[in-house]
């Protein structure tokens, strides 16, 4: 049986097409997008929260669409133990709606940052990384003002001990430099799981990385093991 990929739209969302291309095109699944006025996630085997500029990034990123109607859907999704993934600014919202620990500070160089980056995984026993061997680099492009991510040193300790950390920032061959962690991001984090491990949420954009006329397929491996785990035809 089909199974259904949901991508949510808030008002300035700008990859939300590039997500619905990714997971509807390359992948083959059945995908529809989701106005952040709706409520009904019913269906959904998996909730993309793509990246973009939501309402703008007024106040700070992620801030206003934590509020959006359809957020608390997603809450309740999420506690069902449902997958959901946040890319860029969909990780910032995922934040804000304290759906992941955390928070997103100006890059350290108070620039925006649009390029492709090298990410270390942290863990191949994830069901975003099943296809993933501990260890592999991939390489993910980038495109954010404010993706340095913080969390205090408690909280950090938590995050390691809990091995909630999937992904770091790197260089080629997989060593932690303070070059390759180029916003600043405590620990060289690039993404990070919830407790239950349900939830990723990712500063790099995999769904830019799916197509050999990119230049890039290492983003589809995300996918690939994703897809094998929750059996999306």
């Amino acid at each position: 049986m089909s199974k259904k990929i949901g991508v949510l739209v808030f008002p300035g969302s700008n990859c939300d097409h590039d997500a619905y291309h990714a997971m509807g095109k390359i992948m083959g699944a059945d995908t529809t997008f989701i106005w952040h006025k709706d409520t009904d996630l019913t269906g959904i085997d998996l909730l993309i929260v793509p990246g973009g500029f939501s309402y703008g990034d007024y106040l700070r990123s992620g801030a206003i669409a934590r509020f959006s109607p359809v957020m608390q859907s997603v809450v309740h999704y999420v506690n069902a133990g449902r997958p959901v993934m946040g890319i860029c600014n969909g990780f910032q919202i995922l934040l804000e709606a304290n759906l992941l620990p955390g928070a997103m500070l100006h890059n350290e160089k108070l620039r925006f940052v649009c390029k492709n980056t090298y990410i270390r995984v942290e863990r191949g026993d994830s069901q975003f990384t099943l296809h993933l061997e501990k260890g592999q680099v991939l390489s993910i492009p980038v495109s954010h003002g404010e993706g340095n991510y913080f969390i205090d040193a408690d909280g950090l300790k938590k995050l390691n001990d809990q091995e909630q950390v999937l992904f770091r920032y790197c260089d080629a061959d997989g060593n932690l430099t303070e070059e390759a962690n180029f916003n600043g991001s405590v620990d060289s984090i690039a993404g990070i799981l919830n407790e239950q491990g349900n939830v990723l949420g990712m500063m790099p954009h995999p769904e830019r990385a799916m197509e050999p006329i990119l230049g890039n397929t290492d983003g589809k491996l995300l996918f690939d093991s994703l897809f094998d785990e929750l059996q999306i035809a």
